[in-house]
């Protein structure tokens, strides 16, 4: 009697090169270096200051003396930029004079950094809701409505005064129709041809943003009222194509979706329709649950964050705002 054949088995077997650890870090698709991070610091008056943010745990703001210390630190790892966001504690007015002061407290912390730490890029945010009295981005009519034009016209003004400190991005994040031609004019006009524009093209109107407006002192400012009327609709993915094609034709030179996780979908999209450098921002309410439910001991930290990285590259993000930048740096380079 013949014997029964062999049972099939399948020729291509996908976990083979899973086996061993070797061969998984062969052919892993996506990397992630301590140059693709940008490292959010929150910048206060005075020296040898730091404060604590209770609603996002290991963050503090930093007098400029513990920011060039910080940056130090930060460029020592390797990574690849800082973003300065300034809290201003007593010269919040209606019109944001303070945006453009050139001896303003921003301006005095890119020059120190210029000066002390020259290996690390500088960014800092354009928009005016850490000077307004009112903690909207941008100026506002007797009605309480935020005005494109008029605001783009102190963008502007505020864009030139960190150029001429010496920032080497200027990032818009107000969500104004037309400020990036603006400024992308208004830069090259003043000689600034190098200063690039990294872009809050798709900028959605999140409740992820609560901690951090805590950090820079809007959110008591702001109130009830909302930014609906300038961000965007979280709802919304086709809008956010259309806001990040128009930003490339005014000059930008990279993108930013953001908050982060919860919008993977749009920066896979950005990044496949347009084939230029995207950012994404891991924001403040995002990096605020994983810190606490890693205190609660419910995640890993570590392997939480690196694995979160990775998806934002994974999805197409060039660069990535993190507030555990410099963690994430220093166990990238222990291996």
């Amino acid at each position: 009697m013949a014997s029964s054949p062999t049972p099939a088995f399948p020729s291509v077997r996908m976990r083979r090169l899973r086996r061993d650890a070797f061969s998984r870090n062969m052919v892993r698709e996506t990397s992630l270096a301590a140059a693709n991070l940008i490292w959010p610091v929150f910048v206060i008056e005075g020296s040898a200051r730091t404060q604590g943010v209770p609603s996002m745990p290991g963050v503090e703001r930093v007098s400029i003396d513990r920011l060039v210390e910080r940056a130090a630190e930060a460029a020592a790892l390797g990574v690849g930029a800082i973003a300065l966001f300034p809290v201003i504690e007593s010269t919040k007015t209606p019109l944001a004079e303070e945006a453009y002061n050139d001896d303003g407290l921003i301006a005095r912390a890119v020059r120190a950094l210029k000066a002390a730490v020259p290996d690390i890029a500088i960014i800092t945010d354009v928009a005016l809701d850490p000077y307004t009295s009112h903690g909207q981005d941008g100026l506002i009519d007797p009605s309480g409505y935020v005005m494109n034009d008029e605001t783009v016209a102190v963008l502007v003004r505020q864009a030139l005064s960190h150029a001429r400190a010496g920032a080497d991005f200027v990032a818009p994040s107000d969500m104004m129709d037309g400020r990036i031609g603006a400024i992308r004019a208004a830069l090259d006009a003043d000689g600034h041809i190098q200063t690039k524009i990294l872009a809050y093209s798709a900028k959605f109107a999140s409740a992820f943003y609560g901690p951090f407006r805590d950090a820079v002192g809007s959110s008591a400012n702001l109130g009830k009222s909302s930014k609906e009327t300038y961000q965007l609709d979280f709802g919304n993915r086709d809008e956010a194509i259309r806001e990040c094609a128009l930003d490339v034709a005014e000059g930008a030179d990279m993108l930013m979706v953001k908050p982060g996780l919860p919008y993977l979908d749009i920066l896979a999209r950005v990044r496949d329709e347009f084939r230029m450098p995207v950012a994404v921002y891991q924001v403040s309410g995002e990096f605020a649950m994983l810190k606490a439910a890693a205190a609660n001991g419910w995640l890993d930290y570590r392997k939480c964050l690196l694995e979160t990285l990775i998806c934002f590259r994974r999805a197409g993000a060039s660069a990535i705002l993190t507030y555990g930048a410099v963690d994430a740096a220093r166990w990238l380079r222990e291996g």
